[in-house]
């Protein structure tokens, strides 16, 4: 049986259609939702998480607009998202920065384990975190196979999500 992981990233209210929403975001929607429903193996979420001072912070300077703040409608997982992820009691990680330290080490102890045969992300934004999150999962794991869901992913603009799924193949994570 295959040890397959599927890595939902910051499929956030303030990502699809709030403070930093776009039609590309809400525009993949429905496919990570069906896709984390049916996927054959554990699948995980993440949580763009920041503080009420999140502009005094160094993201905040250089991305002045408040998003994700932990306890925030923004910060919450949008409404069919959040109910696959409790109908299948998946692990969802809060992380205040782009790339999660603490999914990587989590990860880590699961191939420790039993061997991950795969991981595959979706996600958003595929041009900060999905792609700090591959390239960190890599990082730790640099023999288990990764994916990335391109048709699932959306990006600042579509723009940056091709510069980053360019980024992303040349790190040896397949694009589909």
């Amino acid at each position: 049986m295959a040890n397959d992981y599927l890595i939902v990233i910051d499929m956030q209210n303030d990502f699809v259609d709030g403070a930093l929403g776009t039609p590309e975001a809400q525009a993949i929607v429905e496919g990570v939702v069906e896709h984390a429903r049916d996927f054959a193996g554990t699948v995980v979420f993440t949580r763009d998480t920041h503080a009420e001072d999140y502009l005094r912070t160094q993201e905040g300077k250089n991305l002045p607009v408040t998003h994700c703040v932990r306890g925030t409608a923004g910060w919450e997982l949008v409404p069919a998202v959040a109910e696959v992820a409790e109908g299948l009691g998946a692990p969802v990680f809060d992380k205040p920065t782009f790339g999660s330290v603490e999914l990587a080490a989590w990860l880590v102890e699961r191939n420790a384990e039993r061997p991950i045969d795969s991981i595959e992300l979706a996600g958003l934004c595929t041009d900060i975190c999905v792609v700090s999150n591959a390239l960190l999962i890599k990082a730790v794991l640099p023999e288990v196979p990764m994916r990335v869901e391109a048709r699932l992913c959306a990006g600042v603009t579509p723009a940056s999500h091709e510069a980053a799924l360019a980024t992303m193949r040349s790190c040896q994570v397949a694009v589909l």
